[in-house]
């Protein structure tokens, strides 16, 4: 159902990401995929995986550098012929440290790193975007969000601020670029088994309990976010935007 898009992955770290389950779905629906990796100890593994579906183009990025995204940009214009389908947002970082004590403690620096990270870089890269996907008649986005952006979870911290953050902006973004036929949307997944989950206290309670008290008890994989993901990203979904869609087993449905 992606036969001829062209599609920006952003945050790949290895095979058990989220990015890259979402990324699967895509080259298998026949979409042309480009990746970029932050800091040379992951690009051997994202240089393997974008080669394993074909990649026309995998390039580092920094997101809190501006000209560093004007660059990765100018590149997918040149790859795909100045034309954009698609961009997978998948990209957060918070300060280990900052994700074992109290919310309460956390520095300064390290809050508007969180929320420049997390946030904001979805912002410069949908601004980014906007142009390519114009030239193509419009586009889709999606970003990955989490629960703990509209209630507090423990040891989430200021990982969950910056969530909120990227929630309003999805909003924002729908609305500025719908005019363009542009669609901006989140997937809140519940605990995913990913590498990077594994820098938050307490993962294993998190997981435990969605499992415990969702209506469908049970786990929630990678694999049930990138066919969420597909669907959000395809002409399925061209009339949804500025939505969160969960995939946790329903358990932001429970109030207790």
């Amino acid at each position: 159902m992606f036969d001829g898009k062209r599609a920006l992955v952003l945050g790949v770290a290895n095979k058990r990401s989220i990015a890259w389950a979402i990324a699967r779905q895509l080259a298998d629906g026949g979409a042309r995929i480009a990746f970029t990796f932050q800091g040379e100890r992951i690009e051997k593994t994202v240089r393997d995986l974008a080669e394993s579906v074909s990649s026309p183009l995998v390039t580092e990025l920094d997101v809190r550098d501006d000209a560093a995204i004007e660059r990765v940009f100018g590149e997918v214009a040149e790859a795909f012929d100045g034309k954009l389908d698609i961009l997978v947002h998948s990209v957060a970082f918070a300060a280990a440290e900052d994700l074992e004590g109290r919310f309460t403690d956390t520095p300064r620096d390290r809050f508007w790193l969180a929320l420049d990270i997390s946030a904001y870089s979805l912002v410069a890269t949908a601004r980014a975007a906007e142009p390519l996907m114009d030239a193509a008649g419009g586009g889709s986005i999606v970003t990955m969000t989490y629960l703990g952006g509209e209630r507090a979870v423990p040891h989430y911290n200021v990982m969950g601020v910056a969530k909120a953050t990227l929630d309003s902006s999805v909003k924002y973004l729908a609305w500025d670029l719908g005019q363009k036929n542009i669609r901006v949307n989140a997937i809140s997944a519940g605990p995913v088994r990913t590498l990077a989950a594994r820098s938050i206290a307490g993962f294993p309670t998190m997981e435990s309990i969605v499992e415990e008290r969702a209506p469908l008890h049970r786990h929630v994989g990678a694999d049930d976010v990138g066919a969420a993901a597909a669907y959000l990203l395809s002409d399925a979904a061209r009339n949804v935007t500025g939505t969160t869609l969960y995939v946790d087993s329903g358990f932001h449905a429970m109030g207790m």
